[in-house]
């Protein structure tokens, strides 16, 4: 992993000026989701067709996933060709069989780390350039949504050991970078707690503490009191029982932070996957 120099870079070459590009966040649930034809899978590949539509397509996929953490820096992935990998244990051959195999953006990589700041230090952000690549948070949606895997995608790390409310910051600066082509791609989920899945659960099936969870997220993007959702840990009692550990919830943060005052909000994917496991996915800056 390495840090680029702090010394001003120029604007990046790769990325031209576009319009708006939206700012997306995915309820990802199981990696199977990937593969099964599903509500979920089918609600993703339809967003992707509306994403590639008349409208001008992304230029540059940055995604947060719940699955890249990095105590102690944040860092964008920085290879030519990320490796597609495959983080999970116990599933059928055929989700091991899966490959997203999009470009990276070296070049982009290196001056979006040079131009964005850690909220922790004020330092740019380090690359990695060898070590990771694309982890399921990233690819098990991106592959429904882009099947051509002709876009080139960058990941960001989260420095899990840092506080929400600098998560949120760190979204606050990739805003400007939706008018560079960047597709913005917060992938967790707004509820998440793998043991108390229930197999078999039904879309609307679901416990009392997770859908307040849900329900009060969901309140607060409508209104638009985005910065309100740093603050989730003191919520009581129940967002221990939301997220356990809340890793699937801090993607929300980067995407919430890269939405412009105002912007209105399309929800989709609103139901549960094995009752805790809310799936509710949200895009700002689409028509409605």
């Amino acid at each position: 992993m390495t840090t680029p120099s702090a010394a001003p870079l120029p604007v990046l070459q790769e990325l031209r000026p576009s319009r708006r590009m939206p700012v997306l966040f995915v309820g990802h649930g199981s990696p199977m989701n990937a593969v099964e034809d599903n509500v979920w899978r089918r609600a993703w590949q339809e967003l992707g067709r509306e994403l590639l539509g008349p409208a001008e397509r992304p230029q540059l996929i940055l995604c947060i996933s719940a699955h890249w953490l990095t105590p102690g820096g944040w860092y964008l992935t920085g290879m030519a060709q990320p490796r597609t990998i495959h983080d999970f244990g116990g599933f059928p051959p055929v989700l091991y069989a899966q490959q997203y195999p999009a470009p990276g953006a070296p070049q982009a990589a290196q001056a979006l780390a040079a131009a964005l700041r850690s909220p922790a230090t004020g330092k740019p952000l380090g690359v990695d350039d060898a070590d990771w690549g694309l982890d399921h948070g990233a690819w098990s949606i991106l592959l429904p949504m882009f099947p051509v895997a002709d876009i080139p995608v960058l990941e960001l790390s989260m420095d899990f050991a840092r506080p929400p409310a600098e998560h949120y910051a760190l979204g606050r600066q990739l805003r400007a970078w939706r008018e560079r082509g960047v597709l913005i791609v917060g992938s967790g989920n707004v509820v998440h707690h793998l043991g108390a899945m229930r197999a078999g659960a039904g879309i609307n099936a679901t416990y009392t503490w997770a859908a307040e969870f849900d329900a009060r997220v969901t309140d607060l993007v409508k209104r638009g009191d985005l910065d309100a959702l740093a603050g989730f840990a003191h919520w009581g009692e129940g967002v221990r029982m939301a997220h356990p550990t809340h890793e699937h919830f801090l993607p929300l943060l980067y995407a919430a932070g890269a939405v412009h005052p105002g912007e209105a909000v399309r929800f989709f994917n609103t139901g549960f996957q094995a009752a805790s496991i809310s799936m509710r996915s949200m895009a700002w800056g689409m028509e409605l």
